[in-house]
């Protein structure tokens, strides 16, 4: 971590003046963002977000009025989490970046690129270790970054000031082959688990259901009961009655709070032709085969609607999955229907 201490400069000094909640420089201010990209040209001179501001005089490029870096980053402090959103910017600038406020926090060029001469290659938002992502919100940010075809990034700073990137992708995931034809099959509800015939190497086992109960029976989990339920293939026994779907689905939802938002996960994953399976030892709902049963591709955890999670929660399953060479996916039931949300680490 930076300790707060001016940098020496050796090229010009440029004179400000704090203006409510930016810094205004005069016109000789403007060869900053002809040569490195700093503020917004104004008619008569350049005017600097406080992040920029802070950051020149840190680097001993301008002096202010009236202030040292120590008084600047108090008035500024003033703006409630204005000292994260600094840290995050200097750390983008001293990697080569140059680097604007917005359209979420910021807006960061390809290197060598600028305002003017270049484009923009990402948009960053900025949040703490314990910040809430609400999914909703960050479904919206990542999908106006995608469509302005920039990559959108969360800068996560820790409680020591330690700064994560990772990059949020929005993925639509692609049918990958047809479900094998089953033939409807009966099966004994027992417990939280339904039995049903099966020797080694039958259909389903191969399908990739169930967990081998003995050599001629297997047992299902209730999300593959359920799913097998809803396309007519199963057929659910529970003390000499037949069980209705609906039947089912209770039982289900009793049994499980986040029943809903599980089966609707998997019933679509499996309609697009891969595999899923409880992802549990992973401390995630599924863990999802896509070319065989070789290795798991994927860990995917539903979210009903409105849900948030903690910063560090994500994090913590982020990490474990990049170790066990997993991607993280978080599917969220969504207006559009399910939305399945990558959050990868990446180094800027």
């Amino acid at each position: 971590m930076h300790h707060f201490k001016t940098c020496p400069s050796n090229k010009f000094l440029v004179k400000g003046s704090v203006d409510g909640t930016s810094v205004r420089l005069g016109m000789d201010g403007l060869v900053l963002y002809e040569q490195s990209g700093y503020g917004r040209p104004e008619k008569d001179g350049l005017r600097l977000a406080p992040q920029e501001a802070l950051y020149l005089v840190y680097r001993s490029k301008i002096t202010i009025e009236g202030y040292d870096l120590e008084s600047l980053i108090s008035y500024f402090c003033e703006q409630e989490l204005f000292f994260r959103s600094f840290i995050v910017y200097r750390d983008l600038r001293e990697r080569g970046y140059v680097v604007q406020t917005g359209p979420h926090d910021f807006r960061v060029f390809r290197r060598g690129q600028r305002p003017g001469v270049g484009t923009s290659q990402y948009m960053v938002r900025v949040l703490s270790e314990r910040d809430l992502i609400d999914f909703e919100v960050l479904i919206s940010e990542a999908a106006a970054s995608i469509n302005m075809r920039k990559q959108h990034v969360l800068a996560v700073v820790d409680d020591e000031g330690e700064l994560t990137y990772y990059e949020i992708k929005l993925q639509p995931l692609q049918k990958d082959q047809p479900e094998p034809t089953l033939e409807p099959v009966d099966g004994l509800l027992t417990g939280r688990s339904v039995l049903i015939p099966g020797a080694a190497g039958s259909v389903f086992e191969a399908a990739g259901y169930g967990k081998r109960f003995d050599d001629q029976r297997l047992m299902l989990s209730l999300v593959e009961a359920g799913y097998l339920q809803k396309r007519e293939i199963l057929t659910v026994h529970h003390r000499d009655q037949i069980l209705s779907p609906g039947e089912y689905t209770e039982l289900f939802k009793a049994d499980d709070a986040e029943a809903t938002e599980k089966a609707a996960v998997y019933d679509q994953i499996r309609d697009l032709g891969y595999i899923p399976r409880t992802g549990y030892k992973f401390g995630h709902h599924f863990r999802v085969y896509v070319c065989g049963m070789s290795h798991s591709d994927l860990l995917i955890h539903a979210i009903a609607r409105g849900t948030a999670l903690p910063m560090s929660v994500i994090s913590r399953s982020v990490r474990l999955a990049h170790s066990v060479k997993k991607k993280m996916l978080f599917g969220c039931v969504h207006t559009t229907g399910i939305q399945y949300i990558e959050f990868g680490r990446i180094k800027l």
